[in-house]
């Protein structure tokens, strides 16, 4: 058991070489507030003065201080290692049974441990300067000595809650904010540090530790200055845990006043003269407190901790170790063969292109669709669905298609309605079909470019490696989609076209359509024969309707005989015209005919109601006929000219525009920062196995 803080010790090494905190290894965290008396629980602990001493705040980095307990041997090898050479012989090593050694200063040994505070206070200054501000930059600092006990100690700065002097009106937040930063790692130890002449209700250290851990399941409190309580108090009842019980315990400790410190008192000193208060003080609880028993409790507390951390942690190593080996398969190795290497790339992107579209990609969209499957929404969800809601008769008013009857006439009454009438107004329904047609060529043109950054995202990440060749990439795959899209636009355009260049009135559909309609008319014609009065001639009646037929009235053919020759009204007929304004001159003066009003709006006629009532289901099926074809032959114009041209031209457009000797330097220089990237990647692999061996080691050792 006593070995696993070591092994910790060493995960923090590996670590530490790597610059990292990805791992949050199990640590002791000393929280309290100002002159709470945290500095010299440490330094008991230690058993030499070492920490920055003043008043305010003093502590104003992280630091991390790792307790290595040695013994004759360890310190005989350490000699030896650090022992310079001289005519191949070992001189004289490190003088002294302890030492320290800061990772900031890397090898150098600190045998004097007045120069390790010197040390702190340089290194705080460095970072945060004199203006008492603080930074949540840790500082390293590993001390071997035989008479202490393995620990991982965290120092933070003291809490505060008024800024002193120039510190940041915020430094209360600043340090609250540094402490939860530490304190909410789940693999910590929590020791809360309250003044015993102040009330433990009020103690900032155990209310910011129950934040992050209500059930006190990693809190430890230590009530210090135990002999500073006012005359007649005791702290008995904090001590037994009735004032504010902590599942870890409360231990009592005394510490060196500023008095003793100023005569050089020595820790070794004060723990005698706090074993004797405690007897004197606190008979029954002596072997319970103090700065050995909170030493030896730390150990034991620490080494459980780890203990049960250890699975939890060599998992997360092991995950963290195949992520960055993941990482650095991406990063590539150093290209060597460059001109393989950019051919490879360019054949990698053109099958990655063509994969998106046919939906088997490696890396599969889960969060929208994308490639061939937002095309396929494009063609039969956007697109059909906005011919669908074109509607036939769309901007056109019965006076529009009355007025077209006429106009279409010329100076002659008409026996029957022109059939160009028909044709010109159906004609310019079809033209709307030509906008959402186009549209739907501009969204698959825009999916087509969306698929080059899915796939330098997704599908080839070695492209990162190469910024220039990317953009190289991009620039031919997006030049050929842009002369694609004129050509696409054309045919797509043709397609209307070639609708508007002849309207097929033999189409079976569209004969259907004008049968389905002569038994409606026939039926209608019945209907009103059936609800006319006895009075009104049959014969006159029944001339009002006439089916279509193969050969109509008057020798005329197709959809025209559906048409009356006579313009007669059926009695009682709501289609009467409205009496037109007066328009007639006074008597005696000469009429302008320019001058007379045209009426804006009327009844019309039953004739007119007829005409344009069949004009309208015309144009309406004969629209519905031709949009079956647009809906059905864009999509297929886009696949052939625009979809399945870059599929099947893309790689060799690719190879013609780039695969040049005088172009291999320039495409394939990497990124500024890749290298160093590769490289941080590469120390952190080999650190995160280094730690995967340190644990299997401790687990084959102690059965673990």
């Amino acid at each position: 058991m006593e070995a696993l803080i070591p092994v910790i010790n060493k995960l923090q090494d590996v670590f530490n070489t790597v610059g990292a905190d990805i791992i949050q290894l199990p640590q002791i965290v000393v929280v309290g507030t100002q002159s709470s008396g945290k500095s010299s629980v440490l330094e008991s602990l230690v058993g030499r003065d070492i920490l920055p001493r003043g008043t305010g705040i003093v502590t104003r980095r992280p630091l991390i201080l790792q307790l290595v307990h040695i013994d004759a041997e360890d310190r005989r090898k350490t000699n030896e290692e650090n022992a310079p050479k001289k005519n191949g012989r070992l001189t004289k090593g490190i003088e002294g049974e302890e030492w320290g050694k800061f990772l900031h200063t890397k090898n150098k040994i600190y045998a004097d441990f007045e120069e390790i505070r010197k040390e702190i206070e340089a290194e705080t200054e460095r970072i945060t300067g004199n203006n008492k501000g603080i930074s949540d930059e840790p500082i390293h600092l590993k001390i071997f000595s035989p008479n202490v006990v393995n620990l991982t100690l965290v120092d933070l700065p003291g809490i505060t809650k008024v800024p002193v002097g120039d510190q940041p009106n915020d430094i209360e937040i600043q340090i609250r904010e540094l402490i939860l930063k530490y304190i909410s790692n789940p693999n910590s130890i929590i020791l809360a540090v309250t003044a015993a002449n102040t009330d433990m209700a009020t103690s900032e250290a155990l209310k910011v530790a129950r934040e992050v851990d209500p059930d006190g399941r990693r809190t430890l409190a230590v009530v210090t200055k135990l002999d500073l309580m006012d005359a007649g108090t005791d702290a008995m009842d904090v001590l037994m845990g009735r004032v504010i019980p902590v599942k870890l315990g409360i231990i009592g400790i005394v510490n060196r006043s500023q008095l003793d410190i100023n005569q050089k008192k020595t820790v070794a000193d004060s723990i005698r003269d706090e074993h004797a208060f405690l007897q004197k003080k606190y008979p029954s609880l002596a072997n319970r407190n103090g700065t050995r028993y909170l030493a030896r409790t730390l150990n034991r507390l620490l080494m459980h901790h780890i203990r049960d951390c250890l699975p939890e942690l060599k998992t997360r190593i092991n995950v963290l170790a195949a992520q960055y080996q993941s990482l650095l398969n991406s990063y590539g190795e150093p290209v060597e063969e460059k001109s393989s290497t950019l051919l490879q790339l360019i054949t990698k992107f053109a099958a990655e292109y063509c994969n998106t579209i046919e939906g088997t990609a490696k890396y599969i969209e889960t969060a929208e669709l994308c490639g061939g499957a937002r095309i396929c929404y494009i063609f039969h969800e956007t697109f059909g669905r906005t011919l669908e809601s074109v509607d036939p008769l769309g901007g056109l008013t019965t006076i529009d298609v009355l007025t077209a009857i006429r106009n279409a006439t010329g100076p002659r009454p008409a026996l029957f309605v022109p059939e160009v009438s028909f044709e010109l107004l159906v004609k310019r329904q079809i033209k709307r079909l030509e906008e959402p047609s186009l549209r739907c060529v501009e969204l698959v043109h825009e999916e087509m470019q969306r698929i080059i950054q899915h796939c330098s995202n997704y599908s080839t990440q070695e492209l990162l490696r190469f910024p220039k060749l990317h953009d190289a990439i991009v620039e031919v795959v997006t030049s050929l989609l842009r002369r694609r899209l004129p050509v696409t636009n054309d045919m797509v355009h043709n397609l209307v076209a070639i609708e508007l260049a002849y309207i097929n009135t033999k189409h079976p559909d569209f004969a259907d359509a004008i049968g389905l309609m002569n038994n409606n008319i026939d039926e209608q014609r019945r209907s009103r024969m059936r609800d006319l009065p006895p009075s009104v001639p049959r014969d006159k009646a029944a001339a009002s309707s006439v089916p279509v037929t193969e050969q109509g009235d008057g020798g005329t053919g197709s959809w025209r005989g559906m048409l009356k020759k006579g313009e007669d009204f059926l009695p009682g007929d709501r289609t009467t015209l409205q009496p037109l304004p007066s328009a007639s001159p006074m008597r005696g003066h000469a009429v302008n005919l320019l001058d007379v009003p045209v009426p804006v709006s009327r009844k019309l006629s039953a004739r007119e109601q007829r005409d344009c009532e069949v004009i309208e289901r015309l144009i309406k099926s004969y629209f519905l006929i031709v949009r079956k074809n647009i809906q059905d032959s864009v999509p297929k114009a886009v696949m052939h000219f625009l979809v399945n041209h870059m599929k099947d031209c893309l790689q060799s457009e690719l190879v013609g525009q780039l695969y040049k000797t005088a172009l291999l330097n320039d495409l394939l220089t990497e990124s500024e920062d890749m290298a160093q990237r590769r490289n941080e990647a590469a120390d952190m692999l080999k650190a995160l196995q280094k730690a995967s061996q340190v644990i299997a080691e401790i687990r084959e050792t102690h059965m673990w």
